[in-house]
């Protein structure tokens, strides 16, 4: 085997919805003002009885489903998660118990936003080198625990949920190379710091950076495929705001894709943005098997990772 691919994958959602209008009872917005702003309509909430390992156990369990594997296929549980309440056992660990995962190698990734491309990758390279045979890949987040939901620049924009994969080996490179990096100097720009812990940003540098400096990075994330962006079928990129991922997705030239807006019904869920997203382009049928799909998340950290991922 000299490659690795994704052979299934899953989503999950909580099922309270909050809409615009019921945050314009909580605090001074509105319908229109959110939409016009970042193009959001709803967002799923978890309740407090739903930890993030929960979210992430439903993905996968749903990803397993789909690839017909059985828990035991697995050797490998990686979690992209920032919104964890505990340290240890970790976010993986308790995934791998609840779906009763027998001795697999467990390990959770912050990287915020960007949480599940770095997972992904690292699948992939621990896939190719012979380090596991089938790993599950969940990006999972909470955001509504490290919300504050008394300052509307913030409330707004948040959703809970979880998406995950399933990596195992190939004959071919299902999935490319991955393009990854940051800006450490910047990384005061997206924040969850603080006891209790609070999400915040500043959100007009986050545009700019995202709008400005990524899309030539998400084009060389294409050339490491072999690919011109004109040939990618769908663009996922990390749901953080419409009026991020209309403006970067036509920069980046990817004309003939379809691109994936789920944002607007679920906000912004972090480390689950693009696992979510992707899995309702492949069960809504946007996207077929084999076809070309770029995941490229960014933001906490001021980190991004990408890569052309082949669909299940």
């Amino acid at each position: 085997m000299n490659g690795s691919r994704i052979a299934a994958v899953g989503h999950y959602q909580p099922a309270k919805v909050l809409t615009n209008e019921d945050l314009a009872g909580m605090v001074d917005t509105s319908d229109e003002w959110i939409r016009s702003r970042v193009g959001i309509r709803t967002r799923h909430l978890a309740g407090p009885d739903e930890p993030v390992d929960e979210l992430a156990a439903h993905a996968a369990a749903k990803a397993l489903a789909a690839a017909g594997l059985a828990p035991a296929d697995i050797d490998l549980v990686l979690v992209a998660t920032s919104t964890a309440v505990d340290r240890s056992p970790n976010t993986a660990a308790r995934v791998a118990s609840r779906l009763g995962i027998p001795q697999p190698a467990t390990m959770d990734l912050n990287v915020v936003c960007a949480g599940f491309t770095h997972a992904l990758a690292t699948a992939d390279h621990a896939v190719r080198a012979g380090g596991a045979s089938r790993a599950l890949v969940i990006g999972a987040d909470k955001m509504s625990d490290v919300t504050d939901w008394s300052d509307r620049t913030t409330c707004v924009l948040v959703g809970d949920g979880a998406g995950a994969a399933v990596v195992e080996a190939a004959q071919d490179a299902c999935i490319g190379p991955v393009l990854w990096g940051s800006v450490p100097e910047m990384g005061h720009a997206v924040r969850i710091e603080g006891t209790p812990p609070r999400f915040a940003q500043e959100g007009q540098s986050v545009y700019r950076w995202a709008t400005t400096q990524l899309p030539p990075i998400a084009r060389r994330a294409c050339e490491r495929a072999g690919l011109e962006p004109a040939d990618l079928a769908g663009v996922v990129l990390h749901q953080a705001n419409l009026r991020i991922i209309e403006p970067l997705a036509e920069k980046i030239g990817a004309v003939n894709a379809v691109v994936a807006r789920d944002v607007t019904e679920s906000g912004n869920t972090s480390a689950a943005s693009i696992p979510l997203a992707f899995s309702k382009l492949v069960e809504q049928g946007a996207v077929g098997t084999g076809d070309p799909v770029l995941l490229f998340g960014f933001g906490g950290n001021l980190s991004y990772a990408g890569q052309v991922v082949r669909c299940p």
